[in-house]
């Protein structure tokens, strides 16, 4: 998010799985950690000693009186999501109580960011949900986090220490976000942690729509949700407005189908990524080649040097309780239960 600088040297705390490498020939390497801890302990108090002064730079780019007091965003925290309170609470013991982490971890009127990303639904015997995240590698946590915070196991790819980009709970309940177009921005909670919220509290689609009607967003995104049953549906959600449903089971980065933003959507090749997806699912594909077209051109992107670059392709199967994250020649699965583990993957600059 925001002008984070790069945390991808994981070696105090991930095994010694490997570091980021310096640019080599255009191509970079990255390590993605698989960590499985159900309660915050030492290994999320090792991710945020990681990678809390950039995440504090990120907090106060506009400078401390810009973000809420810690009375605030307690306050809206334990009105909208009090569930996450106590997960918040053990969050703020292990910052060492710092004023500033626990305002930040409240993710309620934080800085925003507009990430890329393209997504799909595909129902059936085995129901997928397949997603390509597009942003800068440097400003990716790069960890995927098991957990099991309240009531649910939930797995997903973490974004602001606690909050989910995609993610997946124990009663196969999906939810992956794109950025919606939308410039507008407001009173509300950074989408990270929404998703959070919503596989915790949430079983199906339709329970998490219910969840999602009372909580207010900062930005607009589209949330594509799928759960065990194959129903789906997207949501856009944008500050100060009511959730818009529809029953696509795509989303790039705008609202519906015509770009409110014509420009912004072409710079991205936003309706191009979507018609692609509609074709994509109007006949039967096998969930293998599902995946495989997410790996290439329109949907892969190799934009990393401009902030638009697919860092990783995440296929989620509800059913099986699998997830599985994609890149060119290789892979890396993931259940609630799988131990810590990792890999490093290569990105090539196109």
């Amino acid at each position: 998010m925001g002008s984070r600088e790069s945390w991808a040297a994981w070696d105090s705390w991930s095994s010694g799985t490997g570091t980021a490498s310096p640019p080599t020939d255009s191509a970079r390497s990255f390590t993605l950690v698989g960590i499985r801890e159900e309660q915050p302990g030492p290994r999320w108090q090792a991710l945020f000693s990681a990678t809390w002064p950039a995440y504090r730079a990120w907090y106060l780019q506009d400078g401390e009186d810009a973000r809420p007091d810690l009375a605030t965003a307690r306050a809206q925290l334990t009105r909208h999501m009090p569930e996450l309170v106590p997960t918040w609470e053990a969050m703020v013991a292990l910052a060492g109580d710092d004023d500033v982490a626990a305002r930040m971890l409240t993710l309620w009127d934080a800085p925003g960011f507009a990430p890329g990303c393209s997504q799909a639904a595909q129902v059936g015997g085995d129901p997928v949900m397949v997603r390509n995240y597009d942003y800068s590698p440097d400003l990716f946590e790069w960890v995927v986090y098991s957990s099991k915070f309240a009531r649910r196991k939930v797995i997903g790819t973490s974004d602001c220490l606690w909050g989910l980009l995609d993610g997946m709970n124990d009663d196969g309940l999906v939810i992956s976000l794109t950025h919606g177009g939308r410039q507008s921005s407001g009173p509300g909670f950074a989408i990270p942690l929404v998703v959070r919220y919503l596989l915790e509290v949430a079983g199906t689609v339709e329970e998490a729509g219910a969840a999602l009607d009372r909580l207010p967003v900062a930005a607009s995104y589209n949330l594509t949700m799928m759960d065990a049953t194959g129903a789906v549906v997207t949501a856009f959600v944008s500050p100060g407005n009511e959730p818009e449903y529809t029953d696509s089971a795509v989303a790039t980065n705008h609202r519906g189908r015509v770009p409110e933003r014509p420009e912004h959507a072409r710079a991205l090749r936003s309706v191009e990524r979507q018609d692609h997806l509609l074709a994509l699912l109007e006949e039967p594909t096998e969930r293998a080649l599902l995946t495989a077209a997410f790996l290439r051109a329109p949907l892969h992107s190799q934009r990393y040097a401009q902030g638009f670059g697919t860092l990783y392709t995440a296929a989620y199967r509800p059913r099986v309780q699998q997830l599985t994250y994609s890149w060119p020649g290789t892979s890396f699965t993931r259940t609630f239960d799988s131990p810590d583990d990792s890999i490093t993957v290569s990105l090539q600059e196109g």
